[in-house]
């Protein structure tokens, strides 16, 4: 009985601990993409591609729609609903990450990035009306839509968190 008591208070003293780390994990990457974005906007000329290397571009693009520019030409309604949209699931995210089991690592990583992609998003929504983007890869004459580092965290979570739902059902 007193491991099950000393486990049970480890268990409770780590979960807030371990809860920090996404939670900061998810703060570092919001940082780091409204940084970038304020770097990109001060720098960049807006539509001026600066080459880096044959493949990849530096190009300033403001986006009012939502993935690939979906929407964009919708005539501002896109804007509130894309911002509420990110408003709900950053909450659910939050709440997610702080209800998933403390095993779920993969989980809760893959809730962090997205969690930190949908804010820097909405940020700007809110902030700018438009997400800036200025990542651009390409082949050619083959553009892949400018992105910036929200977007990046939102598919790399969104891609681990598919692992993981593979994982899950393995362990089931």
């Amino acid at each position: 009985m007193s491991s099950a008591v000393s486990l049970n208070g480890f268990l409770m003293l780590t979960k807030p601990k371990a809860l920090f780390v996404y939670y900061v994990l998810a703060l570092l990457l919001l940082v780091l993409d409204l940084w970038t974005k304020a770097l990109a906007s001060e720098h960049l000329n807006y539509a001026e591609p600066v080459v880096l290397t044959s493949f990849f571009n530096l190009t300033l693009l403001h986006n009012t729609g939502a993935a690939f520019s979906f929407l964009s030409s919708a005539g501002g309604w896109q804007h509130w609903l894309f911002g509420g949209i990110a408003s709900i699931i950053s909450v659910v995210l939050v709440v997610w990450i702080y209800r998933a089991p403390a095993t779920a690592v993969l989980l809760k990583f893959s809730l962090a990035l997205i969690l930190a992609g949908a804010l820097g998003n909405l940020w700007d929504r809110v902030t700018l009306g438009y997400v800036v983007d200025f990542i651009q890869w390409h082949y050619n004459d083959y553009y892949w839509p400018a992105f910036n580092i929200a977007d990046a965290a939102i598919s790399v979570g969104a891609v681990a968190m598919v692992i993981d739902s593979f994982r899950a059902s393995n362990r089931d």
